[in-house]
């Protein structure tokens, strides 16, 4: 289950970047008193995003690796809706898009070994790999969620519900990082108390809305 130092270097600097992410919404939020959905936020899961895909590749994990599928785009549509393509060169979101289609291909280009390593992989037993991978699914599944509220309001938007998805998720993550003795997932899960503040401030908003109205 272990692998060596400079693989989980770079699985600790996507979480450098993700755990800025965190940082920077929460600071927000904490700020205006209301849930904040910052440009900074979506730059900084994307680039966090690429990393974590990269390791998820040298750790033979199929759970890291759908979980970066299932939200790299969103990341790219929000990064859209703030206006934050318009600031850097056109070949940015070209390269940016095509790049997991490549990995893919590369991935994907011999079935077989990709199925004998990734998924019948020695270190990860079936069932740690649904648990593993049913966590991916349900944390990422909040910014599916989150897409499809943002598009229905036109703008890009940091929902009550997504942050109750990200707390279910990130329980199975944790879970499933200690059993495989990941501690980049682990620890990596440090936004789970974010998390709960957000939906600490998004509710305490709602009621002061309630009272103004």
């Amino acid at each position: 289950m272990d692998s060596p130092f400079w693989i989980y270097c770079i699985g600790f600097s996507a979480q450098i970047f993700y755990t800025g992410r965190v940082l920077v919404q929460w600071y927000l939020s904490e700020k205006h008193h209301r849930v904040e959905s910052p440009g900074a936020f979506w730059v900084l899961s994307i680039i966090g995003s690429m990393i974590l895909f990269v390791y998820g590749i040298l750790r033979q994990d199929f759970s890291i690796i759908f979980g970066e599928l299932l939200s790299y785009y969103i990341y790219m549509w929000n990064i859209s809706a703030k206006g934050l393509y318009t600031r850097v060169p056109r070949i940015v979101p070209v390269l940016q898009a095509l790049l997991p289609v490549v990995a893919c291909a590369l991935l994907f280009k011999d079935i077989p070994g990709f199925a004998q390593n990734f998924l019948r992989n020695e270190d990860v037993p079936l069932k740690l790999l649904i648990l593993g991978t049913a966590g991916q699914f349900i944390y990422k599944m909040r910014f599916v969620y989150q897409w499809i509220y943002s598009v229905r309001r036109k703008e890009s938007v940091l929902p009550l519900a997504f942050w109750a998805i990200a707390v279910t998720g990130s329980l199975l993550i944790i879970i499933y990082g200690i059993i495989r003795h990941d501690w980049v997932l682990v620890l990596g899960q440090f936004g789970i108390i974010a998390s709960i503040r957000n939906i600490i401030i998004a509710l305490s908003a709602d009621k002061e809305n309630e009272k103004v109205s």
